[in-house]
């Protein structure tokens, strides 16, 4: 009788317990399903970056729901590469020694004058090496002033004028034999030891590109493609007629050649040796058409 009396009562007490527990379990699972947190819990997408892997800053915080947007159209941030610059020394003096190595005890290759130009292939100490004559020679620094013109982005152009710095000071000779006739077939008797105009460019573009020229600068003008004056670009040559050939009509006019460098400057030779210079005004009034072969 009283194991009965106390099973009895062990189930009174349970059955006032039960009910607590029931809604104590419910209440966890309404919670752990609800949209909102209450307003005391910290929000979930608060705890979480708004891109895996892309912590957000206190001082820029981002919302979830609105992913930062991009301007498509706003190129401000592409930045174009830009082509390296090409040096080049002016000499600032009369007379300047230029010598075989980078000192005053070398040999003495020759002597330029003030205000020739030469492209600079690199230096040692206050020496500057350049080309003169189809060989290295040393300019020294003192002597010389530096200034550059942009390369052209095509690596033929670029092969076609050095082979010109090359030349520099090589003497200039009328009628000078050319590398080939025309169309590639070397002849006798050639020479890069004297160049007229053409003959020159002729050289420059065969060794530099492999490009083929005609034999005169009235036939070289009908090859390539016509520029006009505002389009220049270095690597293009361009056409002048002269004193003796102004007042001819169409392609006779045509009495010399140079190669453009940017900036006005051109790589030629008349009357006396192959050099860098500035277009003249003089020159300019001279000037007929520009042709681009690469």
């Amino acid at each position: 009788m009283k194991k009965a009396n106390n099973l009895l009562a062990l189930i009174l007490a349970l059955s006032f317990l039960t009910p607590s527990l029931a809604l104590t379990a419910c209440e966890k699972d309404e919670n752990a399903q609800l949209t909102t947190p209450p307003i005391s819990a910290p929000s979930i997408e608060d705890e979480l970056p708004s891109t895996p892997n892309e912590p957000t800053t206190p001082e820029t915080p981002t919302t979830p729901s609105t992913p930062p947007q991009t301007d498509s159209s706003d190129t401000s941030a592409v930045v174009k590469p830009t082509a390296p610059n090409a040096q080049y020394i002016k000499t600032t003096g009369n007379s300047v020694n230029l010598r075989s190595g980078a000192g005053t005890n070398y040999a003495v290759l020759g002597q330029v004058h003030e205000g020739e130009s030469y492209a600079v292939l690199g230096k040692t100490g206050k020496w500057y090496k350049i080309y003169y004559k189809n060989q290295p020679a040393y300019l020294y620094a003192d002597y010389g002033a530096i200034f550059t013109i942009t390369q052209n982005e095509k690596k033929a152009v670029e092969s076609v004028i050095s082979e010109g710095y090359k030349l520099l000071g090589i003497p200039y000779v009328y009628g000078a034999v050319r590398l080939h006739d025309g169309n590639g077939k070397l002849l006798k008797g050639f020479t890069a030891q004297k160049f007229d105009c053409s003959s020159l460019i002729q050289y420059i573009f065969y060794k530099g590109a492999d490009e083929l020229l005609q034999v005169t600068t009235r036939t070289q003008v009908k090859q390539g493609k016509f520029v006009a004056k505002k389009d220049l670009q270095r690597g293009d040559c361009m056409f002048f007629t002269n004193e003796s050939r102004q007042y001819l009509t169409g392609v006779e006019r045509v009495g010399h050649v140079a190669l453009y460098l940017g900036d006005n400057y051109i790589l030629h030779t008349a009357s006396d040796y192959a050099r860098i210079e500035k277009i003249s005004n003089q020159r300019w009034k001279f000037y007929i058409e520009s042709r681009r072969f690469l």
